[in-house]
């Protein structure tokens, strides 16, 4: 029996919304809320200074942020890695509930849809231009032009393009590994739901997790290359 394909339903519901974005929007609906709940259970604590005995939301919110704390500044190797927590932290989360929302019977990775993963790969493309320009000014765009004058003319050109296949290469790598897991589970689930299965399982949750990283510390690796002008 062929298994039923819930996003498809669910997008069909919705008036035949490509399922990536309906995808997209159910992930981002479920982060919204585990971070107001997580927010108000900080809020409600008598002393924010002294950790919940056990799993709580608010203890296991702690922990993601401190790890992401302590990941995005040992990649970037800023001194002021704190302030990018946010923007990187956001990315690395939603690409990674993207990635196992593709691991639940009957839905798909919005991260299999190279609308997505391209329209993530040009914001972090312009996060991390914007950071060049700020940490250095003008004075970022001598970056394009080589180690010496002389050699403008040829690095220019080879700088430009670059820059601009970063965010291309971000994309499609992000894209083409997602789609394939899901093309993978969903081959080896249609014939059978005992055993193996379960190893497939367990090495797709492996590349969500691989992937999500990636796409991050690559990310974080271009800005903390402008920020420092090289």
């Amino acid at each position: 029996m062929k298994p039923v394909n819930f996003i498809d339903l669910i997008s069909g519901a919705l008036g035949g919304l490509p399922t990536s974005i309906v995808g997209t929007w159910i992930v981002m609906g479920l982060l919204l809320i585990f971070a107001v709940l997580a927010r108000r259970a900080l809020n409600a604590a008598v002393d924010p200074m002294v950790p919940d005995s056990g799993i709580t939301l608010r203890s296991v919110g702690e922990v993601i942020t401190e790890w992401l704390d302590g990941f995005v500044a040992n990649v970037s190797e800023l001194h002021d890695s704190r302030k990018f927590v946010p923007f990187f932290g956001s990315i690395f989360i939603f690409i990674l509930a993207a990635n196992f929302f593709g691991l639940i019977p009957g839905m798909e990775p919005p991260t299999g849809d190279t609308n997505l993963t391209l329209a993530l790969g040009a914001i972090c493309f312009a996060f991390y231009l914007y950071q060049g320009f700020k940490s250095q000014g003008a004075g970022y765009l001598k970056s394009f032009l080589g180690p010496m004058l002389v050699l403008a003319p040829l690095m220019l050109p080879i700088e430009v393009a670059d820059n601009l296949f970063r965010p291309f290469s971000l994309g499609v790598r992000l894209f083409a590994n997602m789609f394939a897991d899901h093309q993978v589970m969903a081959i080896f689930t249609r014939y059978t739901y005992l055993v193996i299965p379960l190893a497939f399982y367990a090495l797709g949750s492996l590349v969500c997790v691989v992937q999500a990283l990636v796409f991050t510390i690559l990310s974080i690796t271009y800005v903390r290359m402008a920020s420092a002008g090289h």
